[in-house]
């Protein structure tokens, strides 16, 4: 019931948010996104935005093989859109998508808890650690060609990566160190007593592990990372180019960036974060804000697309970890997969 009630008041805010920037913006901008997105440049924009879909499931994969689980691509792909349906559309829930996607390997692929958390865990950390580099790249880029913004947007530009960049440098440190982050933060908060339930420190032990042992692994799966993020980059200069839009590609790096640092919000779908940002670069790359509202609508509808059809695979595991779930809680062994 809490969580639900944080989704409802995060989605609110962000109706609130986008309708107010919206409506200062012009609605001139939702007929732009909408005459681009529904014609050949939509296309463009939406395979682009699969492909990089379909890229973080590679990697995820891969990720699942060094822990010598073997799931195929496709039975997979439904696991990591249900996750990316929940993370986007709801990421308040923290941890939410993530530990949906470790359960339903564990119940529809047999796959031991650990392993199968652990892997989305690194997964996802793999990810935050690349849109960080090109958050923090970003937003040089941008200081470079504008110098210091307003004292407000000084600080956020440069706090929240400081902030970040601490936390993932600390996680890496433990880690090359094989040390508990875990148990740093028990002790830390009072908990001790959670030391011992052994599926926390169980599943960190296989995230330090795979990072510590598996060297040729871990460039793997970072390149697939950065590949991602070239994809996405890929799409925001197209987009930038069907929205007539004249900025170089080092600015487009820089939206690139600040299109990452919005999804740091927890608003549903970034609504509204998205387009202050974007809305405060474009105007300082001389570029019509209106034109920011419509690259961030264009890209949202593209990864709703992507969360719609994650939510259709969430309903159908979703409804086959219960059934097998009450099979076993009534003795019975389901065999037909769901």
């Amino acid at each position: 019931m809490r969580n639900f009630l944080l989704f409802l008041f995060s989605l609110a805010a962000g109706i609130v948010l986008f309708y107010g920037i919206i409506s200062f913006l012009g609605w001139s901008a939702v007929r732009e996104a909408f005459l681009v997105f529904s014609g050949w440049q939509g296309m463009v924009i939406l395979g682009l935005t699969f492909l990089a879909a379909l890229v973080g499931n590679w990697r995820w994969r891969e990720i699942l093989k060094e822990k010598n689980v073997r799931i195929s691509f496709g039975e997979l792909l439904k696991s990591y859109l249900a996750g990316f349906a929940i993370m986007f559309l709801a990421p308040i829930i923290i941890f939410g998508g993530e530990v949906f996607r470790g359960y339903a390997v564990k119940e529809k692929n047999k796959v031991e808890w650990s392993k199968g958390a652990s892997s989305v865990f690194i997964d996802r950390i793999l990810e935050f650690t690349v849109n960080l580099l090109v958050i923090i790249v970003g937003i040089l880029i941008f200081l470079s060609l504008n110098g210091l913004p307003s004292q407000k947007l000084s600080t956020i530009f440069l706090g929240v990566p400081i902030f970040l960049g601490g936390a993932i440098f600390t996680f890496y440190f433990k880690v090359f160190r094989k040390e508990s982050l875990v148990n740093f933060f028990l002790r830390i908060l009072g908990l001790r007593k959670l030391q011992e339930q052994n599926g926390i420190i169980e599943v960190e032990k296989e995230i330090i592990d795979f990072f510590k042992d598996n060297r040729k692994a871990v460039l793997k799966v970072f390149g697939l990372s950065f590949l991602r993020s070239a994809l996405v980059y890929l799409r925001a200069l197209f987009l930038i180019s069907f929205l007539g839009v004249k900025i170089g590609w080092l600015s487009a790096l820089s939206v690139v960036g600040f299109t990452y640092l919005a999804l740091l919000v927890p608003i549903p779908a970034a609504l509204g974060s998205h387009e202050l940002i974007q809305a405060s670069a474009f105007n300082y790359f001389g570029v019509e804000p209106a034109s920011a509202a419509a690259f961030t609508m264009i890209i949202r509808g593209a990864e709703l697309i992507v969360a719609l059809i994650g939510i259709g695979f969430l309903f159908k595991l979703g409804v086959s970890i219960l059934k097998s779930l009450l099979f076993k809680k009534l003795g019975f062994q389901n065999d037909n997969g769901g």
